[in-house]
């Protein structure tokens, strides 16, 4: 596969993105990188591929967002993020993902059209133990099981109105520690033959790249016009997890 151009093809912008979307621009964006990877391979080797590169990525996130976060929203989530990777561990190979896609992405779509057209509630900026449990669960089951943990993070996180690079710093940070605990159990389960780690390797300089063009698009975007890209992502995957997921049922 080292010698398709192909693999070139997608494997590049797929990485570019994610490491776009993990340096906050973005968010939720960066699911699309597996389908886009699948074009050419299975999701699985996919998502076997990206995980070392994201761990590298996580890193750079790190450094970069170190000190500007929200404390409280990642003791709330962190958890649960957890449970849900034990979960995803658990079950891995005996649940339909289908499932998962479907419900994931029509609460996305939901919130995210709530969140466009002004409807979110107020009481819902206030951090609370419960719902961050829930969407903490959910982002790490999700994240574990069909690689879409940003959906559930970004639905807890969104109306909290933090500042852009708080919220990306927030988000960067949970996701580093979900995607190290991943790879133990990725390991488990076989998915880190020595192809995958030689693609893996092959893609890993692009990782700060990424990384360091969406840190320098958040902080050159205004926290309305930011908030307006990251809802409307959020419903365009919402949208295409509900598509994957519903087709998926259907074959």
């Amino acid at each position: 596969m080292l010698t398709d151009p192909a693999f070139y093809l997608v494997s590049v912008p797929a990485v570019m993105l994610y490491g776009i979307a993990k340096g906050g621009f973005g968010g939720a964006v960066a699911i699309l990188a597996v389908p886009l990877m699948a074009l050419v391979m299975s999701p699985t080797q996919a998502a076997a591929i990206l995980l070392p590169i994201l761990v590298v990525m996580d890193a750079v996130v790190v450094r970069t967002y170190w000190g500007v976060f929200d404390r409280r929203a990642l003791q709330l989530l962190l958890p649960g993020a957890l449970v849900g990777i034990g979960l995803g561990f658990l079950t891995a190979g005996a649940m339909d993902d289908n499932y998962m896609r479907v419900l994931v992405g029509l609460i996305s779509t939901l919130f995210g059209v709530q969140q466009l057209l002004g409807f979110a509630g107020r009481a819902s900026q206030r951090h609370r133990a419960a719902p961050a449990a829930v969407f903490g669960t959910l982002a790490g089951f999700t994240s574990f099981s069909i690689h879409a943990g940003g959906p559930p993070l970004t639905m807890y996180l969104l109306p909290k109105g933090l500042p852009p690079l708080v919220f990306a710093g927030t988000a960067g940070l949970f996701f580093a520690v979900v995607n190290l605990v991943k790879l133990l159990p990725y390991y488990w389960l076989g998915q880190f033959t020595l192809d995958n780690l030689l693609y893996s390797l092959i893609l890993v300089p692009l990782a700060p790249l990424g990384v360091r063009l969406g840190h320098a698009l958040v902080k050159r975007s205004p926290a309305k016009f930011y908030y307006r890209v990251i809802s409307f992502f959020l419903v365009v995957l919402g949208v295409k997890l509900l598509w994957d997921g519903v087709f998926g049922l259907l074959a």
